[in-house]
């Protein structure tokens, strides 16, 4: 008994000291992300009335699940650029329309993540609906994937347009039938943002912006956004109606990794 009662002893301790090892590291690895420049902020607080539906928070998205590093549904940005996106809804709201992101400062996790889809040729849940005429296995030579993306600057966003007053999208189902992106807008995953010709991250070429298929409201919408964002420092993306970037960027050669949640923004302000 006596040998039992101390072999139990000895296991009790031995226990206890791998949690006492164990509770600092988990600890230490909590807070070890990084974290945001102190010149980077939510959307939210520079311009409420933009609205946000941050795509990649769920699985409506080319890859058809919640991206790595997107742990809260928030639209942060420089600064600069965030002002800048502010002048423009001014302007928009005035002719009765509203700027709505799909996506803004984008974690090199998530692009990785990016990367790690595309080199699973077998993983084609999403084609149907975001690549239904391109072979998964041109995403990199035809430029829709790449290993690092200008969004992780914190200077670019995706973006697009709704008629005020603004009607609700309804949220996106797992395992629905999709629809092509190229649809006509009446077909497709509905969406409240003006009629621009394709959805969001449509990888096909009637998504370029000047595509001569591309004609008129749908052609106008196009072109209302570019010419106001134009107007405040942006420049488009040719290859993606929605892609913009400030080109006053604060960190043009700087890719970030800290996590898309008010936390990373805390520490540095």
């Amino acid at each position: 008994m006596t040998r039992l009662t101390t072999a139990v002893r000895g296991l009790l301790t031995t226990l206890a000291a791998l949690l006492t090892a164990t509770v600092p590291t988990a600890t230490a690895q909590a807070t070890t992300e990084p974290t945001a420049p102190q010149d980077f902020v939510a959307l939210r607080t520079i311009d409420p009335t933009i609205l946000q539906e941050m795509r990649y928070f769920t699985p409506h998205n080319f890859v058809g699940e919640r991206i790595d590093g997107y742990v809260q549904p928030t639209c942060i940005l420089t600064r600069p650029a965030a002002d800048a996106l502010h002048r423009a809804q001014r302007k928009l709201l005035r002719q009765g329309y509203t700027l709505k992101v799909y996506d803004c400062y984008r974690p090199q996790r998530a692009v990785d993540h990016f990367v790690r889809w595309a080199q699973d040729l077998d993983d084609q849940a999403m084609k149907g609906e975001f690549y239904p005429d391109v072979d998964k296995t041109r995403l990199f030579t035809d430029g829709y994937i790449a290993e690092k993306s200008g969004h992780s600057r914190g200077s670019t966003l995706d973006v697009t347009l709704v008629r005020l007053p603004a009607k609700p999208t309804r949220p996106y189902h797992p395992g629905e039938p999709l629809v092509s992106c190229i649809a006509p807008q009446g077909e497709r995953f509905p969406d409240n943002s003006v009629d621009m010709g394709t959805g969001f991250d449509c990888f096909d070429t009637l998504s370029h912006t000047l595509d001569p298929r591309v004609q008129g409201a749908q052609r106008a919408n196009r072109l209302l956004l570019k010419n106001t964002l134009e107007g405040q420092g942006f420049v488009n993306l040719a290859e993606e109606w929605w892609h913009y970037t400030f080109t006053s960027e604060p960190y043009p050669d700087t890719y970030f990794d800290f996590p898309v949640s008010r936390k990373s923004l805390t520490r540095a302000h």
